[in-house]
């Protein structure tokens, strides 16, 4: 297997709506353009934090393409394709493989269903069968799946030649572990949760997939720069100045505080979503107001 293609710091990237919660296209090249200004080294358009389970097929599929458009070949564009129905999501990954200039497949567990180990290697197994040569990140999030991706099954998977990592989202740092300890040289591992970047990565990660990094692409960069060049000292340090906004943008069901924050930048028009997605309470808001506040990250 070649080094990994996908490395250091991916944004995954936020989809905004005009307040009638059609897609805003034009904030999104925007959005495209902070990102590669403050460093990131790709995108992952129309995952969870894009809201890509409230987009109709057609509505990913042109995402997808202005994110691609937008970045013009200068950072790798992933797309996000998950479904509970393996012939479903084989299909919508066939149809999104098909988009020029796409670098690769975010694909997550098979959500509900609660599949056994087998399931879920077949499932992924046949996203990655079918859009093959194209490379596939597989994403592990049991919290919202409802499914976990054991570090056996993963190494099953690890020997598919387009499946070149994963996004790692169990919080579980012994399972974790045992992928670092396992996993072939050139598997790509992902902290899948921004509070876990540091410790990953000095395991043997390969870099973060955030959600930070949409409204403080530069120091999230920097954080993850610095800790894969193994320079812990400077990476506690952005980890410590980041330590504030990675709580508040949880403080809600991601990604609502994120848009908080991108609508207070003026970098997206609202802070719409879509049902049953909600903008966040008083309270929150204020808490978003005073950590965006403290890290310059508002308008003078």
């Amino acid at each position: 297997m070649e080094p990994a293609i996908f490395h250091g710091l991916g944004t995954a990237i936020i989809t905004p709506f005009h307040a009638d919660e059609s897609v805003d296209h034009a904030s999104l090249k925007k959005l495209v353009e902070a990102q590669i200004a403050g460093g990131v080294d790709f995108l992952v358009a129309c995952g969870s934090t894009g809201e890509a389970s409230t987009l109709t097929e057609d509505e990913t599929n042109a995402v997808i393409s202005t994110v691609i458009a937008a970045s013009n070949g200068r950072i790798p564009v992933v797309a996000g394709c998950t479904h509970n129905s393996t012939r479903e999501a084989a299909r919508r990954a066939t149809a999104i493989a098909k988009i020029p200039g796409l670098s690769g497949i975010l694909t997550a567990n098979p959500y509900y269903n609660k599949p056994t180990q087998q399931g879920q290697y077949l499932h992924f197994k046949a996203i990655a069968d079918a859009v093959a040569p194209l490379p596939v990140l597989l994403y592990n999030i049991p919290g919202r799946t409802a499914a976990n991706l054991d570090p056996t099954t993963l190494m099953r998977l690890a020997v598919l030649p387009n499946v070149v990592g994963i996004k790692e989202s169990s919080g579980n740092l012994a399972q974790i572990g045992e992928i670092l300890a396992i996993k072939p040289a050139a598997f790509a591992v992902f902290a899948g949760d921004d509070y876990l970047a540091l410790p990953i990565i000095a395991g043997g990660g390969t870099g973060l997939i955030s959600v930070a990094s949409n409204v403080a692409p530069k120091l999230v960069s920097q954080l993850i720069k610095a800790a894969l060049v193994h320079d812990l000292g400077a990476a506690r340090e952005f980890a410590k100045e980041l330590h504030a906004l990675n709580n508040a943008l949880f403080s809600e069901p991601n990604p609502a505080p994120t848009k908080a924050v991108l609508a207070m930048m003026g970098l997206i028009e609202g802070d719409t979503l879509r049902l049953p997605m909600m903008p966040v309470g008083d309270a929150t808001q204020e808490k978003l107001q005073t950590v965006a506040t403290d890290l310059g990250l508002l308008p003078q």
